[in-house]
């Protein structure tokens, strides 16, 4: 009978089931740490502090109070905790614990890693959980010290020191939170602050496997597919945004237009057009801007960064996978080319299934909000999109919702977390069905 019980536990908590537990127990357990008097100034209610845990812990970045004066040190900390754990993921820190103790990582818990990590399978993971550590702390310590040249004379060195660190813990796990109220507005023109920013969200959005792969390669010819594909299409993505948001705000007088040098302009236009690969950093203001600027914008969220990586969204793969299979269709082709590698149409299927699922994972979000919300549907979309990308960029919509859109967003940037992980671990699951059915026909277009 126990051995029954068992079993039907097992099938009942899938990995994917386990993992949003444990995600979920955390943001909970976070919400209390931050409801604490001694993490808050006093003026955070429960639910402002879910709301932030949730956001920390989904790496997202929007918020309902100010994280710089709303919450003391402590609460601040917290809130960095969070974030490097939503952003690396609880089963890596666990993995790593486990592995330095000398204790053997059981196939259920090697399930729930490979869910967290993005992967499709279970070997090597140990290797990646290292590789994952290895380059969070080595590029979050490089980045407070290059921080720390532009803090800890404004503020000095204790002060100084914890505004790097935060920003630069915030800013690898593409998580936006920032300490201070205009995010990093104060510094558009700022070279240091610009450069080590985007470098640490562009590195952690290519995702692990990559890292790792560029590094045991070294070579163009000898990288994986999934690696040039990652690099390529990151790389033009960043050159379209960055070339766009520049033609389309050049002139607004209320975001580049107000900059005083070609300088700063160039600067502002690099950062606004890498941050909405889910950094959620911020240098202009988002609601001052174009609405075709905010339509490019909404875009690159949805899309987001690589998987197995800090950063959300579809990914950069799905959005390629899609474009291969859009021309292939009309060229007649059965399979995919690309880099010298063909791809199937199982890839295709699982592309397809994803995108599907998140578009409409947003309508219903988008839906949902849209009951009690007022004001700007611009503006509602804009929240929503950056809730389920992870991103964090906000036009001002969040802080005007009540409590049930609040807890709306709240979902959504949960799905947008877990969701593409879950649905990762169906899709690679083969059908076991042998029954063979006729072929139709279906009339589309």
């Amino acid at each position: 009978m126990s051995g029954l019980r068992f079993s039907i536990r097992q099938k009942r908590f899938s990995p994917p089931a386990v993992l949003a537990t444990i995600y979920a127990v955390f943001i909970i357990a976070g919400a209390v740490a931050l409801r604490l008097p001694f993490s808050n100034a006093g003026d955070v209610t429960f639910g402002d502090a879910v709301f932030t845990a949730a956001s920390a812990v989904t790496v997202t970045g929007l918020i309902v109070v100010d994280t710089g004066s709303d919450y003391t040190l402590i609460g601040q900390v917290i809130i960095a905790l969070l974030i490097q754990i939503g952003g690396l993921g609880l089963m890596t820190f666990a993995a790593l614990l486990l592995t330095m103790l000398g204790l053997t990582i059981g196939m259920p818990q090697r399930l729930v890693l490979r869910d967290e990590l993005g992967q499709t399978g279970v070997r090597d993971l140990l290797v990646l959980v290292r590789v994952v550590m290895l380059v969070a702390f080595v590029a979050e310590a490089i980045a407070t010290g290059l921080l720390m040249i532009v803090f800890v004379p404004e503020f000095g060195w204790t002060q100084g020191f914890w505004q790097a660190l935060f920003h630069a813990i915030s800013a690898f796990n593409n998580a936006g939170f920032s300490l201070f109220s205009d995010s990093l507005s104060g510094y558009v023109a700022d070279p240091i602050v610009n450069i080590t920013i985007t470098v640490l969200f562009v590195l952690s959005g290519l995702g692990f496997v990559v890292l790792a792969d560029v590094n045991r390669q070294r070579s163009w010819r000898k990288l994986t597919l999934h690696s040039k594909l990652m690099l390529s299409g990151t790389l033009v993505l960043i050159l379209f945004a960055w070339i766009m948001f520049a033609l389309l705000e050049w002139n607004n007088p209320a975001t580049l237009g107000g900059l005083d040098n070609i300088g700063a302009r160039i600067t502002a236009s690099w950062f606004q057009a890498v941050t909405p690969r889910t950094a959620g950093f911020n240098t202009l203001d988002y609601a001052q801007m174009e609405n075709s600027t905010t339509v490019m914008t909404l875009m690159l969220m949805l899309v987001g960064g690589g998987p197995s990586s800090t950063a959300g969204g579809v990914k950069v793969t799905t959005l390629i996978v899609l474009a291969l299979a859009t021309v292939a269709f009309f060229r007649r082709q059965e399979r995919l080319h690309i880099f010298g590698r063909s791809l199937g149409m199982s890839e295709v299927m699982k592309v397809l299934a994803l995108t599907a699922l998140s578009i409409f994972l947003v309508v219903i979000g988008l839906f949902l909000t849209s009951i009690t919300y007022d004001g700007d549907f611009l503006d509602l979309l804009f929240e929503v999109c950056s809730a389920f990308g992870t991103v964090g960029l906000s036009r001002g919509a969040t802080g005007e919702l009540d409590e049930f859109g609040r807890a709306m967003i709240i979902l959504i940037m949960f799905a947008g977390r877990l969701g593409p992980l879950t649905l990762a671990f169906f899709l690679a699951t083969q059908s076991k069905s042998k029954v063979g059915y006729p072929e139709g026909k279906v009339f589309l277009g």
